[in-house]
């Protein structure tokens, strides 16, 4: 394979990279069904042989455990290409449309054509998963593509890189890294589309940079995600889901539950249980598990610690955990009750292991609170009572949600990813991650004469009788 430009190129050499796939991505869209389903099979044998590489990567970023790397770094891509491969044949056979009876004689339908040369801007949270994963999307609409990979996880952004060089040439996909100073010239450049995943204020920067070039979006960002615990929950399933959902990764996860209401009747065996359940996660010591992460830096660390501390002096009071560690990074896995609305822990998302829990009496409590707020990536809703259930829906807004569990709806390839307005712009994943990378062209075909035509200049009372007809009819 030829070597790619080095890490932290400088402005030349990116423009250049990205002129090679400006002239390259002509040649890569006319690649059929097949000739991207190889690719695609080619990058997850890549990754699969780098297995061990993987874990050893992400273990040295931030001590992801190597179960946690095989499940959410590389099963989340390697279902996604077999998802992908599966279906791609349908994907980008055209897609016929009805003919109304004014425009009989013809036969129209939309053809899914790739959008060009794409940026896709991956996080520190999962670095090989939110790397690759858009980049299967971009692949399989027949686009060219540069992944830049986090700073953070400079580990993993090496095996991003050393996965990508092993498949394509640079020409096609590329693996630029660096820091803010690179995907700012990264931005200054008319890609066709940018794939972002990241914290709302930096998805506002890269919007105002793909407008100065008309580009599309896909803004996959984050917020306040809300979980509501209701009297009739099964209160055991949901701490045992919830426990997980909150503290895999150390809760740096987008969609992680970030904060909790339960019912007020079940609010002392809610916290009950789950001491109990984080025991039999991480022991009586979660620093000593071999199955709990840390913060992934220094910084954040201590943007996390501070929110926890902010919510203490407010007169918040720790339920479970609280223990921190600034030499490793650690923070134990953290319940936290009577939050006030001003607090950190409630104006900003947390992406952390710390989780505030508030009660309620009535349903319309939470409600009010929720919508208060930005619409949330996500929201979590356990309950037995389908009228509660059927409110929350129908009473809030969010890019998803999961009844009786949270998080696993990421993982499911039929359903759309994506937030709204503040936690994010536009779906991923499986046909909407296609799509995503595509442009719905429309083609229509006039095979005989057309009723329409009969309407054309000069219009005389018999046309205009005929359109009368056309309005009332058609």
């Amino acid at each position: 394979m030829t070597t790619q430009i080095t890490t932290a190129p400088n402005r030349q050499e990116i423009k250049s990279l990205f002129e090679k796939q400006r002239v390259h991505q002509f040649v890569v869209a006319r690649t059929t069904a097949r000739g991207r389903i190889q690719k695609l099979q080619k990058l997850k044998s890549a990754i699969l042989e780098r297995r061990q590489a993987i874990r050893d990567a992400v273990y040295a970023d931030f001590k992801k455990p190597a179960a946690e790397a095989d499940l959410t770094e590389i099963y989340a891509i390697t279902t996604e290409i077999k998802h992908t491969a599966r279906h791609l044949k349908k994907w980008m056979s055209r897609h016929s449309v009805g003919t109304p009876l004014p425009f009989l004689g013809s036969s129209s339908w939309v053809q899914y054509e790739p959008k060009g040369v794409c940026l896709i801007i991956a996080p520190w949270n999962f670095p090989l998963q939110l790397a690759i994963g858009p980049l299967v999307s971009a692949i399989a609409a027949g686009n060219t593509a540069i992944v830049k990979p986090s700073e953070h996880t400079p580990h993993t952004s090496a095996v991003v890189r050393e996965i990508v060089e092993a498949v394509f040439e640079p020409e096609e996909v590329a693996v630029v890294e660096g820091a803010v100073e690179t995907a700012s010239e990264l931005l200054k450049l008319p890609f066709n589309h940018i794939f972002f995943t990241g914290a709302p204020a930096i998805g506002k920067i890269v919007m105002r940079a793909a407008a100065e070039h008309l580009a599309s979006v896909t803004l996959e960002l984050g917020g306040k995600s809300p979980t509501i615990v209701d009297e009739t929950a099964d209160l055991k399933a949901a701490v045992r889901r919830i426990a997980w959902g909150k503290f895999l990764n150390s809760g740096q996860i987008c969609i992680a539950p970030d904060y909790l209401f339960v019912h007020e009747s079940r609010k002392d065996e809610f916290v009950r249980l789950m001491a109990a359940q984080l025991k039999a996660l991480y022991g009586e010591d979660a620093a000593q598990s071999g199955a709990y992460n840390r913060m992934v830096n220094g910084k954040h660390f201590e943007r996390v610690a501070g929110y926890l501390k902010d919510a203490e002096e407010r007169g918040a009071v720790v339920e479970i955990g609280g223990r921190q560690d600034p030499e490793t990074d650690f923070i134990e896995p953290t319940l936290v009750s009577s939050v006030p609305d001003d607090a950190d822990l409630m104006q900003e998302e947390i992406f952390g292991p710390v989780l505030p829990i508030r009660t309620f009496r009535d349903l319309s409590e939470p409600l009010q609170v929720i919508n208060e707020k930005e619409k949330p990536l996500a929201l979590y809703i356990y309950s037995k009572n389908e009228r509660n259930i059927k409110r929350i829906i129908q009473e809030t807004r969010a890019g998803g949600t999961c009844i009786n569990n949270n998080d696993v709806h990421f993982m499911q390839p039929n359903l759309p990813f994506g937030g709204s307005n503040n936690s994010g712009i536009g779906k991923s994943h499986g046909w909407y991650g296609f799509e995503a990378f595509s442009n719905a062209r429309a083609i229509y075909r006039q095979h005989l004469p057309g009723a329409l035509e009969v309407l054309m200049p000069p219009y005389t009372d018999f046309k205009q009788r005929l359109i009368d007809l056309t309005l009332k009819w058609f």
